[in-house]
This record gives structure tokens, sequence and C-alpha cells, in this order.
């Protein structure tokens, strides 16, 4: 097993919760797991970016090339976007519709979202409007996760242990929470498969 992964949003949306529960749930099953992260001005609202490569044999390099990205994970459409060229032609890109305006000449929303409909691989929800159905947008990023756990290749299992490991200490009210908004986000890919 082998998956090259590319997260990016923006800095508080919770990119390097996502990438550290998927590399705990990776490490779980006994993978090798390789991780980059670029932070930005992430406590301004700046781009977040990590790299993360799962393998069941050793890896020796944390960066993905160019064009060999499995998957690309965008909390945010257009900081998503900004990894596409890491995307492999049949990688699975998969994205939250709603942008996060941080910039005063955000592009146009609707340009952004034609882009992504436009590939043929994709995956586009509205995590905010999922999360906040579940009781806080805190968990828009557990819904993208979730949207992305069908072409991961861990089983489910592996991430509701990831999240008790990573989320167990604020109570098992935020585990539980946690665990819809994965299963949430895994209802909304199956709509793409």
């Amino acid at each position: 097993m082998r998956k090259d992964i590319v997260l990016g949003g923006v800095g508080g949306q919770g990119i390097l919760t996502i990438a550290a529960t998927i590399g705990t749930a990776a490490v779980s099953t006994g993978l090798f797991l390789k991780q980059s992260e670029v932070h930005g001005m992430s406590q301004r609202g700046g781009d977040v970016m990590s790299n993360l490569r799962l393998s069941s044999n050793e890896i020796f390099s944390d960066l993905i090339p160019e064009g060999r990205a499995d998957l690309i994970l965008g909390v945010e459409p257009m900081e998503a976007l900004r990894h596409l060229k890491m995307l492999k032609s049949d990688g699975w890109f998969i994205t939250n519709k709603k942008p996060f305006i941080n910039i005063p000449k955000y592009p146009d929303i609707e340009e952004i979202l034609e882009k992504v409909e436009s590939l043929n691989h994709h995956v586009s929800l509205d995590a905010d409007s999922i999360a906040k159905d579940l009781g806080t947008l805190k968990a828009a990023n557990m819904v993208m996760l979730g949207a992305a756990i069908p072409f991961i290749g861990l089983d489910f299992s592996a991430f509701e242990e990831s999240l008790k490991i990573i989320f167990g200490k604020k109570g098992q009210n935020i585990v539980d929470l946690n665990i819809k908004a994965l299963q949430a986000g895994i209802k909304e890919a199956e709509r793409f498969l």
C-alpha cells in the first residue's frame, strides 16, 4: 500500500489536526509515515499545506513530487486548487465548497468551483454546513477528512481509534462528534463514487 496525500487550507481550519489523524491511523495499522508541513502565516489566516506519505514499505522522502499525489484534500477551495499540479492524472481532488475569504481580491467562487467540477475525479461538498448541522463549525475539517477516507485505503476503525487518541482528553462527547463528522463526510463522498 502506498498513498501520497496533499492537504491544503488556511490557518485555523484544522489542517494539522487532519494530518495528525491520518498519521495516527496509518502508524497504528503498521504503515510507514513521512510528513512535512508549511505553515506560512497560519495564525493570521495564511495558507497551510501538508504532505503525507503512507506506505507499507520504508519511505525515504517526506516531499511528494509534482504530479504524483494520489489525493488532494482541501478545506478551502482556492487553497486546494493551488496544489492541483501535485495531483496525478487518476488522483482524487476533494475540497470544501465554502471559501474562507481572507484576501481583498478573492477570486470569483463560481469560477473556482467550475474548475473543480471540470476535474475527472473530484468530490466537492459544503463541509461547513454539514458541520454546523452536527452542532459545531469546528468539525468541518473532520467532515472533509471523512470525505477522503474512501480514497485513503485505511479501515474506518483506524480513524475512530485515532480520534480517541487525539481528542480523548477532551471527553467522549468530542470524540463522538468527530466520529459523526467523519461519517457525514463519507456519506457525501459516496455520492461521487
